[in-house]
């Protein structure tokens, strides 16, 4: 059976790539399993350094959840209790290890949501972003009412979230959605260069960066200051 999730170890990096470009790398139940899988690999594997996540094909990193499964899933229960024994995207966002995606074609739903959980994102030039859900009659279900409000301005968050409607990869590197714009054919490419170049630095220091910035939304700005000191003391004492 197809699991449409290949995964290349490149040097110190991971590449993990969606892989059922037919269906716009819509994400069904057999990727989000094996996606919780390469993600603890990623979480437990220290050898692992950095990791682009990149869909297959010209059309789309993803689309989004594969509607099509809609109305097929066990009962509520049973969803629920699979959420919270497997929580993919409570994982990803809790992962020390740097992501970065590298964005083409559709990035909707779902597929953006993910995206917003890695730390680096690189689009190539017709690369389009949204969160069409409430024009389906239901709300974000992969955090991204939450997750866009710290990447972007409460305004533009609002209108991508209440709108549905697409933005391009202009207007989405204007806002600060994205970090990176490319020519079409070097978007992944700049994204493993981006991966290699994090890999070669001291990867206790870049994992203490990471959890510092993530803790950062959690604390005030005391306490926030109060642990990068403890942090930046850790990591002398580690070397």
């Amino acid at each position: 059976m197809a699991n449409f999730i290949d995964a290349e170890r490149h040097e110190d990096i991971l590449i993990l790539r969606l892989n059922r470009p037919e269906n716009l790398n819509a994400l069904n139940t057999t990727m989000r399993d094996k996606l919780w899988q390469y993600l603890m690999l990623i979480r437990d594997d220290i050898s692992i350094k950095s990791v682009v996540l990149c869909g297959e094909g010209d059309r789309a990193f993803s689309a989004g959840a594969d509607i099509t499964e809609f109305g097929t899933a066990p009962s509520v229960i049973d969803a629920r209790a699979a959420r919270k024994n497997r929580d993919l995207w409570q994982l990803m966002q809790s992962l020390d290890t740097p992501l970065i995606a590298a964005l083409q074609g559709f990035s909707f739903g779902a597929g953006l949501e993910m995206a917003l959980y890695c730390d680096l994102r690189v689009a190539e030039h017709n690369a389009l972003f949204a969160l069409p859900e409430v024009k389906l009659g239901y709300i974000p279900s992969a955090g991204g009412t939450q997750t866009l409000p710290r990447h972007i301005n409460a305004t533009d968050s609002s209108m991508i979230i209440t709108s549905g409607n697409p933005i391009d990869a202009e207007k989405a590197y204007q806002i600060g959605l994205i970090q990176y714009l490319t020519e079409h054919s070097k978007y992944l490419q700049f994204a493993i260069d981006l991966a290699l170049e994090i890999a070669h630095m001291n990867p206790t220091v870049v994992r203490a960066v990471k959890r510092a910035v993530r803790s950062s939304g959690e604390m005030e700005i005391s306490e926030g200051l109060a642990y990068e000191i403890r942090a930046r003391l850790s990591t002398i004492l580690s070397q």
